[in-house]
C-alpha cells in the first residue's frame, strides 16, 4: 500500500468559491440569473483589447511559451520601475508563494501568519515540514507579530495587505516601522493581491513594490492579474524582490510555468489602465453603498480596502451559513467564512445592478 506523507492527515484542501455551474445544477436556476460574488473576481471582466489579443493568438496555443517571459517581465518592470531580473511570473501569485516556501523552508522551521489569512500560506508551509504559528486577532496586529516573532523566530512571515479574506489593510508607515524591528533573517512576504484597491481608497495603505524591496532586501512582494485586471481564469501572478532572492526562487520554477495565452493576456492588460481605473472607481462607489447599508442596519463589518466586504452575522440571530444558503437558493453566490471560523459572509463588490439585487436580498436576511 502506498504510504503518504503523515502531514497530509492534518491538511485540509483549499476551499474555493462555489462556481456558477454547481448552483445551476443544484437549484435549477437559469445561468443568466446567477450572480457570482464569492471569489473576488472583477465583475466587469478584462478589457476588450485583452480578449482580442488572446483570440488573435489562439492558433499558436500548440506551441510552448517563450520561457523567458521577457515581454511580460519588461511590462511589469516598467509598471513597477524595477529591472526585469527582479521579477518572477507564476501560474497565479499562489504559485510564486509556493516557490518562496520551498526555496527557504526546511523541516521544523517556523512560519508566522495572521490568525485569519489566505489559507494557502499554512498549506504550503506545512507541506515543507514547517511549524505554523499565528496571531490571535482577526485584523493584522503588527505588535502581536513582533511579540511572536521574538519567540518563534520565523524563517518566513506573511503579511497579506489588504488582507484576504476580510479586507483590513496596513499603512505603509506602520509596515516599514515593523520591518525595521524585525530580524533581516526572516523572509517577509507581502501579498499585495488587492493593493490597487487599497491605494484607491486610502493612499496611505499603498506599499510600493520597488521602494519596499529596495529598502528591505528580505521582502518578497507578490501580486496578481486575477483581481483588478479581470484575469482570474488565466491564472497569472508575479513576485518582485532583490535579484539574489529572485535568482534563488527561480530555481524552484518548472519550465513553461505560465501559458503563452496567459502571459499575452497579462502583458496586454498592462496597456489598458483606463479599464482598471474605471473598475476601481466603480468598486469604491459601490463599496460605499454596502458600508452605508451596514451602518444603517447596525450590521458589524470590517473596514475593507479590497474589492469585497465582510459582514458579521452574530448580532442578528442567524448564522452566516444560513444567510449564505438562503441567498444561494436565489442565485446569489457569496462566501461563507465558516472555514475560517468566522460567523461572517464575504461579498465581492459587483456591478451596480448586481449590488441592487444583493442589497435587496440582504435586507430580507438581516432586517
Amino acid at each position: 500500500m502506498v504510504q503518504f506523507q503523515p502531514i497530509l492527515n492534518s491538511l485540509k484542501s483549499y476551499e474555493a468559491g462555489k462556481p456558477i455551474e454547481l448552483v445551476v445544477r443544484e437549484y435549477g436556476i437559469d445561468p443568466k440569473d446567477v450572480i457570482k460574488l464569492g471569489s473576488n473576481e472583477n465583475p466587469f471582466g478584462c478589457s476588450d483589447e485583452v480578449i482580442r489579443a488572446v483570440q488573435n493568438f489562439a492558433p499558436k496555443m500548440s506551441y510552448y511559451p517563450d520561457d523567458s517571459y521577457l515581454d511580460l517581465k519588461e511590462a511589469l518592470a516598467q509598471k513597477f520601475d524595477v529591472t526585469p531580473d527582479r521579477i518572477i511570473p507564476g501560474n497565479g501569485s499562489d504559485q510564486v508563494l509556493d516557490f518562496a516556501c520551498r526555496c527557504v523552508l526546511t523541516q521544523g522551521d517556523s512560519v508566522l501568519i495572521n490568525r485569519i489569512t489566505f489559507a494557502m500560506y499554512r498549506i504550503y508551509a506545512l507541506q515543507c515540514g514547517a511549524k505554523v504559528h499565528s496571531t490571535e486577532t482577526v485584523p493584522h496586529d503588527l505588535d502581536a507579530f513582533l511579540d511572536l516573532a521574538k519567540v518563534v523566530k520565523p524563517k518566513i512571515l506573511f503579511l497579506c495587505t489588504p488582507s484576504n479574506p476580510v479586507g483590513d489593510a496596513l499603512s505603509k508607515s506602520e509596515v516599514y516601522e515593523f520591518l525595521r524591528k524585525l530580524s533581516p533573517d526572516t523572509l517577509v512576504v507581502i501579498d499585495a493581491a488587492y493593493m490597487e484597491f487599497g491605494k484607491r481608497k486610502d493612499p496611505d495603505k499603498f506599499i510600493p513594490a520597488k521602494e519596499v524591496t529596495d529598502l528591505f532586501p528580505n521582502v518578497f512582494y507578490t501580486g496578481t492579474f486575477s483581481k483588478v485586471y479581470g484575469l482570474g481564469g488565466m491564472r497569472i501572478g508575479y513576485g518582485i524582490g532583490n535579484k539574489e532572492l529572485i535568482d534563488n526562487i527561480y530555481k524552484m520554477r518548472p519550465p513553461f510555468s505560465v501559458t503563452n495565452l496567459s502571459a499575452l493576456a497579462a502583458t496586454e492588460a498592462l496597456k489598458n489602465e483606463d479599464h482598471v481605473e474605471n473598475y476601481l472607481k466603480s468598486n469604491l462607489e459601490e463599496l460605499r453603498r454596502y458600508e452605508k447599508f451596514a451602518a444603517d442596519e447596525s450590521i458589524e463589518f470590517i473596514d475593507s480596502y479590497a474589492n469585497f466586504i465582510t459582514f458579521f452575522a452574530r448580532k442578528h440571530g442567524r448564522t452566516a451559513t444560513t444567510i449564505a444558503q438562503s441567498l444561494l437558493k436565489k442565485g446569489i453566490i457569496l462566501r461563507d467564512l465558516k472555514s475560517y471560523e468566522l460567523n461572517a459572509i464575504r461579498i465581492t463588490i459587483g456591478r451596480p445592478e448586481q449590488n441592487d439585487r444583493v442589497l435587496e436580498s440582504l435586507t430580507e436576511e438581516f432586517v
